[in-house]
Formats: structure tokens, C-alpha cells, sequence
């Protein structure tokens, strides 16, 4: 079959597609209407013939061969896909050798061919195989959150009553603009015949939860069991069951829970929704999501709330963030006020906090890597995290553990670089048969209750009491029982 049926040879080519199987017919017809001129190489004679019945510009030519590209110009782009890996790495040769500058995409079969591809001077190389496989997980990923979203919706919209929404003990930012979120999607769902209310045990102490309260006018109560009777259904957010983390008895019926920590769903929970997504950031992340996929509007402060919940619970996106929670953030970030988000991440630092701080600092003990340090008593727990934060910090630290006394608890915060270790893990571990503990890899908190040790006076005597033996055990579980002590 002669060239020359071929128009303007000398025109450049935008993009050439060498070897037009099934992948390089659906690639061609993702590129027409594309504006640039199409060239087509493939050696089967009877598929040149049908390409150019479709007013596809079409050439016979072996791919493989030296003279595949004589009396053709070299294109812009290259998509080098015969299912032959030989032919390819020889095409691949021939147009790097024929024009530095043009970019080339090719297929192999595998690591090795690749490689091989690679080495000749293939921009991008794509196992086909790979690429669908990606795809059809991410269809069907996608396909499936929208249907949990849809799920809620429809669930909420059949209901009437009040609806309460709990938060975990002394909530942050994730859980309280997770909470905000929920009612949002509720009042939307079922306007008039569903009402919401927001609870939370223990206290906001953390001046940026304070402040993100105040500045977005969120209500929230305190907890009271009259109160949470009141509510015809219950939801968790940021919390895996009732019980854990949260003052409900642990076979408290609730209806909807919603967490990004692992899933601790209890048989006696009762729960008609749950979606818990261990491998996220953020709660915040998940109900963005839920916002996005179910179309609803979502005004200044509910975007700037959660966009700073997804920030807070990931460090400013350098702990534990996943590419869903990077694109949820970038669906929130044009809708929020920009103002309001820098007042919440400025607020003033309270005197109690920083006396907190000062504490952690003067009496941090250092062995191995791993910082311990007690705080004594504490008014403020928020302060805990703060001071882990700041401790971690240090040269030479890996691990921070701090830890102090409330009136009704022993609470700690842990911080962890170690890739070796979860601290999380070893949290519950090291605490978890006595009270609350548990976490993720790189942050992680425990409670444990005084009980009725509560009307104990001098709690500072009775926090060394009890921690002794506890810090002890946490030694044993890291390695640390036999190391010499380099207090700083």
C-alpha cells in the first residue's frame, strides 16, 4: 500500500500512535478534536485500510523497522502500544534517536520491559493491565462513597424527632466542625421535621477549639444523660462507639457513627449507619466529602470549619494525610473566609497553657530517644497535646510522652517520629486494659480514671503513686527497661 495517499507528509505531527490495537484505537479517539494532525503506524495493512475509511490519516509501517519513520515527519507527542515489547523498544529508539525533544509514552507488558523502554528513552512507560485495574478500583471506590452519602441522606430524610450529635471528650477541631457538618447535611435532608443538637463531654480548653467555637457560632452542649434521653436518635462523629472516647455507656443504642479511626464499632451499639475510614486524616474529611458528593451548598463557616479540622488533625497536612484528604481540602478551600480561618490558627495564648509548657519543658526526662515528662496538675488538658507537640520538637527526640492529673483522671498525649513504632498501639497497649488509649502511628492520647481514688487530695502524690508502675510498663513494651537514664 504506497505513502502517498498520505497528505502534506511535512506537516508536523502533533501525535502519532505506533501500533493501533485495541489500546491505541481508544487513545486515537480520545485524541480527535484535539486541533493537532493525527498519524497513525501500524505494519496490519487491512487495519491502515479501515482507519483511513474513518478520515483517520493512517501509514503501513513495521514499528520495529529502521525505516519506520522515511518520508514522515517526527511528531510532537508518541504513543509507542503494539503489543510486541521488541517492536516497541526499537520504535522507542528510533524517534529519541530522530528527535530529542519529542515525548514519548509506551507500553510494557512488565517491570522488565520497562526498564528496557526506559533505558531507550521513553518519557512515560504504562502497563495497560495496571492503568484499568487503577481505574476500576477507583470507579468503584467512587461509586461506592457516593452511595454511603446517598445512604445518610435518604436515612435523615426519613426521620423525625431530634437528632444528637456527639463529639468525643474534649473535642478538636476535626470533631467539632465534623458535628457542625452533620447537622448541616441533617437540616438539609429534613428541614422540617429533624432537629439537631451537638454535645460534647469534658471541656473545650484548647484556645484554637475556644476561639473556632466562638468565631463560628457553633452551639454545643455539655452532656447531661437527661439531655442525651431527650434526643430520638444519636450519632457519634469522630468517635468509633459509644463508650470509647465519648460519656456514653458502651450499650447505648446509636444510630449513625462516623469516624476516621479504627473501626470499634461494638455489637451492642445498634447503629443503622456507620462509615468508618481508618486510612483518612480527618472525620472532617469524610463529611466534606458527604457535602461535595450530595450537592449541597455549603456556606463560609461550615467550609472554614472543616478545612481547619482536616488541617488540625493532619498537622498542616504532614501527618497522616491521604491524596482524598488533600482533594477534599481543595473542594473546601475556595469556599472558606480566609480571615476567620487565620483569627481560629491565632488566638491568644492563655497563661495556664504556657505555665503547662514551661513544666513539660523543665522536667522532660530523655532515654534512647524517647522523652517523658511529667506536668503535674493540670486545669487545662488541652495544654497536654500542645506541650507533645512542642516536645517533639527537640533534638535527638523521637518519642514525647506527657502526662498529668485532673480531678477525675490521669491524661497523657504522645507524639511519635519513630517509623518503627505505633504509638498508638503502644498506648493501648501499655494502658489500655485500666482506661482509654489508642491512636495513630505518629500521635496519640490515653485517659485513665481516678475513680475512687477522685476525692484524693493531693493528686500530685497520687499521679506518682500510679504512674510509676504504668511508666514502667510503657518502658518494657518500647525496649527501654534495661537503658541507661539521661535525664536533660
Amino acid at each position: 500500500m504506497p505513502d502517498s495517499v498520505q497528505s502534506e507528509p511535512s506537516t508536523r505531527v502533533k501525535y502519532a500512535v505506533f501500533g493501533c490495537g485495541s489500546t491505541g484505537y481508544h487513545i486515537l479517539q480520545e485524541l480527535r478534536g484535539s486541533g493537532g494532525r493525527i498519524l497513525v503506524f501500524d505494519r496490519n495493512e487491512d487495519r491502515v485500510r479501515e482507519l483511513r475509511d474513518q478520515g483517520i490519516e493512517a501509514v503501513a509501517r513495521d514499528i520495529g523497522s529502521p525505516d519506520m519513520l522515511t518520508g514522515q515527519p517526527a511528531p510532537e507527542i508518541a504513543f509507542v502500544l503494539s503489543g510486541d515489547p521488541d517492536a516497541n523498544f526499537a520504535a522507542v529508539q528510533i524517534l529519541r534517536e530522530s528527535d530529542p525533544h519529542v515525548h514519548i509514552l509506551a507500553r510494557a507488558p512488565d517491570v522488565l520491559a520497562a526498564g528496557r523502554l526506559e533505558e531507550a528513552g521513553a518519557d512515560v512507560v504504562i502497563n495497560p493491565h495496571q492503568v484499568v485495574a487503577k481505574a476500576t478500583v477507583h470507579q468503584i471506590t467512587k461509586l461506592h462513597s457516593t452511595r454511603v452519602s446517598q445512604r445518610l441522606y435518604s436515612l435523615l430524610s426519613e426521620w423525625e424527632g431530634t437528632l444528637g450529635i456527639i463529639a468525643h471528650k474534649n473535642p478538636d477541631p476535626d470533631a467539632i466542625s465534623s458535628a457542625l457538618a452533620l447537622s448541616v447535611i441533617a437540616a438539609n435532608a429534613n428541614p422540617n421535621r429533624l432537629t439537631c443538637r451537638i454535645f460534647y463531654d469534658g471541656i473545650i480548653g484548647h484556645q484554637e477549639n475556644r476561639t473556632l467555637v466562638n468565631l463560628l457560632e457553633i452551639k454545643m452542649e455539655k452532656a447531661d444523660p437527661s439531655a442525651i434521653q431527650e434526643c430520638t436518635y444519636l450519632a457519634l462523629v469522630d468517635s468509633p462507639s459509644p463508650g470509647v472516647n465519648n460519656s456514653l455507656l458502651p450499650k447505648t443504642r446509636v444510630h449513625i457513627i462516623i469516624d476516621h479511626h479504627r473501626d470499634g464499632q461494638g455489637p451492642d451499639s445498634g447503629a443503622v449507619f456507620v462509615d468508618a475510614r481508618p486510612g483518612l486524616g480527618a472525620t472532617a474529611s469524610i463529611l466534606a466529602q458527604y457535602l461535595q458528593e450530595l450537592d449541597i451548598a455549603v456556606d463560609k463557616r461550615v467550609a472554614t470549619g472543616l478545612l481547619y479540622g482536616i488541617r488540625s488533625d493532619t498537622r498542616d497536612f504532614r501527618r497522616n494525610v491521604t491524596p482524598q484528604d488533600l482533594n477534599n481540602a481543595a473542594f473546601l478551600l475556595p469556599l472558606t473566609d480566609a480571615d476567620l480561618l487565620d483569627q481560629i490558627m491565632s488566638p491568644s495564648l492563655s497563661q495556664e497553657t504556657l505555665d503547662v509548657l514551661g513544666t513539660a519543658i523543665r522536667n522532660r526526662k530523655i532515654t534512647s530517644g524517647y522523652l517523658i515528662s511529667n506536668v503535674g496538675l493540670i486545669r487545662n488538658r488541652d495544654a497536654l497535646p500542645q506541650a507533645a507537640d512542642l516536645l517533639i520538637s527537640l533534638e535527638g527526640v523521637n518519642t514525647a510522652l506527657v502526662y498529668g492529673i485532673s480531678d477525675e483522671a490521669i491524661v497523657m498525649s504522645a507524639r511519635n517520629r519513630d517509623v518503627r513504632i505505633h504509638i498508638g498501639n503502644v498506648l493501648r497497649e501499655a494502658f489500655g486494659d485500666i482506661g482509654d488509649a489508642g491512636g495513630h502511628p505518629s500521635m496519640a492520647a490515653a485517659t485513665i480514671p481516678l475513680s475512687y481514688f477522685c476525692r484524693v487530695r493531693n493528686k500530685e502524690e497520687l499521679l506518682s503513686l500510679i504512674m510509676d508502675p504504668l511508666i514502667a510498663r510503657f518502658n518494657a513494651i518500647v525496649g527501654l527497661e534495661n537503658e541507661g537514664k539521661n535525664g536533660l
